[in-house]
């Protein structure tokens, strides 16, 4: 059973993030604040869980959450400071938009470039830890998802709308195809190096 808080006097905001091993499309990053008592026997890891049980968690969240916040970096900032900092971008960007202001962060990974004056504590596999981590994994999943079928419409020949831009065998294959897309991110390996590939 995943825990409620790690200071129970404080207000705290679960933070995570979603794309990062992506090619294409921005990385998204939610921080969510939960109420201490709040309990759903659903409410996991965003990983663990189906595309439709996470979307029905997303609306107990966004109906029961303190507040929450949701926030991206898109493929040209990742590709300009990396993927790493923009993760971070991403994140504080999030806790931006809350409400509320937290009196501590619950950040998943083992990494965190501090936000002003809120301390922070990194914790890894977190989403499989603490609630409001969870949480916040399935927003930031859930609203990815969403934007990689937006650009799907756009770019059908890349098959967003079922591999979200990771890097499977059919994505690689329809860069060899086709080229890279305004979305993708050319600082990574797009392709196997045996692949020669046209930036332009």
């Amino acid at each position: 059973m995943l825990k409620g808080y790690l200071n129970r006097n404080k207000i705290e905001a679960g933070c995570d993030e979603a794309g990062r091993g992506c090619l294409a499309g921005p990385v998204f990053a939610a921080a969510v604040i939960l109420p201490k008592d709040l309990f759903h026997e659903g409410l996991d890891d965003s990983k663990k869980l189906t595309a439709r049980q996470r979307t029905q968690i997303r609306q107990f969240i966004e109906t029961n959450a303190i507040c929450y916040g949701v926030s991206s970096a898109d493929n040209f900032e990742i590709d300009e400071i990396n993927i790493l900092n923009a993760s971070y971008l991403a994140m504080h960007r999030a806790i931006e938009k809350l409400d509320t202001k937290p009196g501590h962060l619950l950040v998943d990974g083992n990494r965190f470039k501090p936000y002003p004056d809120i301390p922070h504590t990194t914790i890894v596999k977190g989403d499989a830890q603490y609630l409001s981590i969870a949480a916040a994994s399935i927003l930031a999943k859930t609203y990815r998802d969403e934007y990689m079928r937006k650009i799907h419409m756009i770019h059908p020949e890349y098959n967003w709308q079922q591999n979200k831009g990771y890097p499977t065998a059919e994505h690689r294959n329809a860069i060899h195809e086709s080229g890279i897309s305004p979305f993708h991110r050319r600082t990574f390996r797009l392709l196997p190096l045996q692949y020669r590939i046209d930036f332009k």
